[in-house]
């Protein structure tokens, strides 16, 4: 008789990791256990983001993991920040967010779009959590429709005079700087705001029923002045905040399947305890055929994302790429939460269990970055050359 699959990864895909991949999601899943997982429902229940995990987070070098160490981070390849954003998101929505926009949405803009001195300045800092960054693309009429900007910065002198607003800004009311995009004469262009600044408010949002362990904001620019030396100088467009969220967009096609293989974790095992009519709910074939359908669509989703890691590496992935892998892995994970809150009956309700929460979660998760809708059609205008936004 063949060894037992592991229930969370019947095709070995640990198996096509190297040993420093591994070694990476070890380090991160072993947070996660130990630091996270005991504290995160509370936090969920109590709508507060664990902030006392940032220097831990920083110290396992999770922040702009994959930039180079010349900049004191820790120069990892794509597919070892999947695995962070994996390994993050099994324990919560909210702590791979608050990694992803650090990393990707702040850190990354600064290196491939800032100056040599700008990186200097920031990116040590960033990485070891001491300035803390936040992501001003999103606006309150705008959604998904992010050339429709109507925040503006104007050129006085040698300063950029900012004015206007964004919204649903993860991080906003914890960053000390805030990457901006805004309108110029010259096109969408990137500054580095910090948040201290004079006419910069920003005001956090509650009464969500997701990403409860996250912080989320809008920000208010009223003559918000900042110095030539603030500007983003090598991008202008839209390509630039559009660039960062490939990035990002990137690491949530992995974060889900954390969520996911969370969700079935605990069916695996409530199942296994639980008697109904006098037998375990587990040798029950309804039970069984919806766990077996969970372990197909997670087998799949992993699958997606580590070709997509390896094509990131390999320097030849493409956008498109990246929305096939957000769509699929955002949706089968908040399919299968959903099944799983179901399986746990009443019980499923509650934070005491993780099936509700990460359920309630992945409705930001499959929301942000571009809706599932958006990219189907960016699938479809690949497939047929049509736009049809």
């Amino acid at each position: 008789m063949s060894a037992r699959l592991n229930p969370l990864d019947l095709y070995d895909v640990r198996s096509l990791l190297s040993d420093e991949e591994r070694m990476v999601q070890d380090s991160v899943g072993r947070f996660v256990d130990e630091r996270v997982l005991p504290i995160i429902g509370d936090c969920f229940d109590q709508g507060r983001f664990p902030k006392e995990l940032i220097p831990e987070i920083a110290s396992l070098g999770l922040l702009g993991a994959t930039i180079p160490e010349k900049y004191g981070c820790a120069g990892m390849n794509g597919v070892s920040y999947g695995l962070i954003c994996q390994e993050l998101e099994r324990g919560d929505s909210g702590l791979r967010s608050f990694a992803s926009v650090q990393s990707s949405l702040c850190m990354y803009p600064i290196y491939a779009y800032g100056t040599e001195e700008q990186k200097m300045h920031y990116l040590p800092k960033m990485a070891a959590g001491e300035i803390i960054g936040c992501f001003g693309l999103t606006e309150p009429h705008g959604g998904s429709d992010p050339a429709n900007m109507k925040t503006n910065a104007k050129k006085d002198g040698g300063d950029w005079v900012i004015n206007g607003a964004k919204m649903w800004i993860t991080n906003g009311n914890l960053a000390h700087i805030a990457i901006v995009w805004a309108q110029t004469e010259d096109g969408i262009q990137g500054f580095i705001v910090p948040t201290d600044t004079k006419g910069f408010t920003a005001q956090e949002v509650h009464k969500k029923m997701s990403l409860r362990a996250s912080v989320t904001s809008a920000l208010f620019f009223d003559n918000v002045r900042v110095p030539e030396a603030n500007r983003l100088p090598n991008v202008k467009g839209l390509k630039g905040p559009l660039g960062c969220l490939t990035q990002a967009r990137y690491g949530i096609t992995w974060g889900p399947i954390g969520a996911a293989q969370a969700c079935l974790k605990e069916v695996l095992d409530y199942t296994q305890e639980r008697v109904l009519f006098g037998r375990p709910l587990a040798s029950n074939q309804a039970i069984q055929i919806k766990m077996a359908e969970m372990a197909r669509r997670i087998t799949m989703a992993q699958l997606l994302s580590l070709q997509l890691g390896r094509l990131k590496d390999a320097g030849t992935m493409q956008p498109t790429q990246v929305s096939l892998a957000k769509w699929n892995n955002c949706r089968i994970a908040i399919d299968i939460a959903r099944e799983c809150r179901d399986i746990l009956g009443g019980a499923g309700i509650t934070t005491e269990h993780v099936a509700i929460r990460h359920a309630l979660n992945l409705e930001s998760v499959i929301t942000y970055e571009g809706t599932e809708t958006v990219h189907q059609l960016v699938v479809g205008r690949e497939l047929t050359g049509i736009n049809a936004f």
